[in-house]
């Protein structure tokens, strides 16, 4: 090779590593090897992967083996990617949500997510560290941390920078080069915070555009599976591989759904030409002077790429009281429901079981406590309370008609914009509706909280739609990482 594989594979994105594949510069077997080494390397002073895929090395030997007598399956023919550790996959690896409860289960089949990634020729070199239960176990669990795989750390200041949860393993690992991209789960933030703080592209989907079978859950009405990458682009391809309807998943049968092929045909740099952005000030109003510094330099960015910039935008629902009766409800039957199929070595097989063998092995299973577990047991599990029912009537009546559809149609917005992961975006979880953020600037200083880590690092730049909207979303984010370059790589020396 003409250059040496840290120079060809650091910071590549999907389109470069098919280019070399094709021309011969690059195997993938080549390409799995270096980023294992690097796992093996790097990730023991970041805690981002919970197990590496001990088929990873054999898979890229098949699948160069196809390349050279058959041809590519599509863009992630022989590409390494990491799946967040709630997402079933039906081989050697364990899927666990971070618990030590599951810390053997294997998964009967692949998630629809997983199999349609592996038919696509991706490869899973491993399981990304997580939240344990999507955060949803303790209210003073840190996010980041897990029973089975410990404490999750930030590659551009670890144990200093919040590391954002609860895709914390997928997104270290690819703002650290552990692998080509990764796949996250979000119920509200999980994607878009890790994404936001370790210098990512991260995507949540319109509830309905991507299955959620053979996902361990939280919700069944704002989980859903998304991309994490360093570049939209890279976010386009992923997505556009994973949106086939799944006959089991009910979201996905919604007579307004829409999805596309090909979401890297949005693409366009000048994307922020004409787009009408909204500016919801109320949701700036916590920021810190260099945060609120970071939002104004991007709307100023946006506003010199051609954007109509709306200044201020109001949502109805700015000063509403919020409950948590949805995910409290939900999670006990959605995780019951999962539990109750799940595959061989699984140690507990429902909610009452799984209170009961953390309470029985609390030395390695509750440095946290288990408080969220135990008040969401306190529910029926039948979703038949009506605290539940009005709950998410009255989710999904703020966040949609006094929340972001009004603001959309109010001022015939593309889009809001947001900092990172800031509290507004908890309305577009509820509501169901797709969030993409891209990197941002970085700060030098910034405010000790009382979490111990400083508001300095990594900032997103996060852009809110309607349902459905992801094509405009990619627009606006891909002319919006063009005209900026934010995304840079954390140095190794942790």
């Amino acid at each position: 090779m003409d250059r040496t594989l840290d120079e060809l594979l650091l910071e590549t994105d999907i389109v470069s590593l098919q280019s070399a594949m094709e021309s011969g510069s690059l195997t993938s077997e080549v390409c799995v090897r270096w980023y294992l080494d690097r796992i093996t390397r790097i990730d023991p002073k970041l805690n981002s992967v919970i197990e590496v895929n001990p088929d990873a090395i054999e898979e890229a030997i098949a699948l160069d083996a196809e390349r050279r007598e058959q041809g590519v399956r599509g863009p992630l023919h022989g590409i390494p990617i990491l799946l967040k550790d709630n997402i079933d996959t039906g081989d050697h690896m364990h899927t666990s949500a971070g618990s030590v409860a599951l810390a053997e289960h294997i998964a009967k089949s692949d998630s629809m997510v997983a199999a349609q990634l592996r038919a696509a020729g991706a490869i899973f070199l491993g399981k990304a560290n997580m939240t344990e239960w999507a955060n949803f176990m303790s209210n003073t669990m840190l996010s980041g941390y897990s029973s089975r795989g410990g404490q999750t750390l930030n590659p551009y200041g670890p144990g200093e920078l919040f590391v954002g949860g609860s895709s914390s393993g997928s997104a270290a690992a690819v703002a650290a080069n552990l692998c080509t991209a990764a796949l996250g789960t979000e119920t509200s933030g999980s994607i878009i915070s890790p994404a936001s703080q370790n210098c990512l592209v991260g995507l949540k989907p319109t509830i309905g555009l991507v299955s959620r079978t053979g996902i361990i859950p939280l919700t069944s009405s704002q989980d859903s599976a998304g991309p994490m990458t360093r570049s939209v682009k890279d976010a386009a391809i992923l997505l556009s591989t994973i949106i086939a309807v799944d006959p089991n998943d009910a979201a996905m049968h919604d007579n307004e759904r829409k999805a596309y092929t090909d979401y890297t045909s949005f693409l366009d740099v000048n994307g922020l030409r004409g787009a009408r952005i909204g500016v919801p000030r109320f949701y700036y109003q916590h920021l810190d002077e260099a945060r609120a510094a970071v939002i104004e330099r991007a709307i100023n960015v946006c506003r010199e790429q051609g954007a109509i910039i709306i200044d201020p935008v109001s949502l109805p629902c700015e000063s509403a009281k919020w409950d948590w009766d949805v995910m409290r409800h939900e999670f006990k039957k959605v995780l019951n429901d999962y539990l109750a199929q799940a595959g061989p070595n699984a140690y507990v097989k429902s909610l009452d079981e799984l209170i009961a063998y953390n309470e029985e092995n609390s030395s390695v299973a509750l440095k946290y406590g288990q408080d969220l577990l135990i008040w969401s047991n306190e529910t029926s599990g039948t979703l038949s309370e009506p605290a539940y029912a009005e709950s998410l009537r009255h989710n999904h009546l703020l966040s949609r008609d006094q929340g972001i559809d009004h603001a959309i149609r109010e001022h015939q917005l593309d889009a809001l914009i947001f900092l990172g992961n800031e509290e507004g975006l908890d309305v577009s979880a509820r509501a169901g509706y797709p969030v993409i953020t891209i990197p941002g600037e970085c700060i030098e200083t910034g405010i000790a909280g009382e979490d111990g880590y400083t508001t300095k690092g990594p900032q997103g730049i996060t852009f809110v739609g309607t349902a459905y909207s992801e094509p405009i979303l990619f627009r606006l984010a891909y002319a919006y990482e063009q005209a900026t370059k934010f995304r840079f790589a954390p140095k190794d020396e942790f």
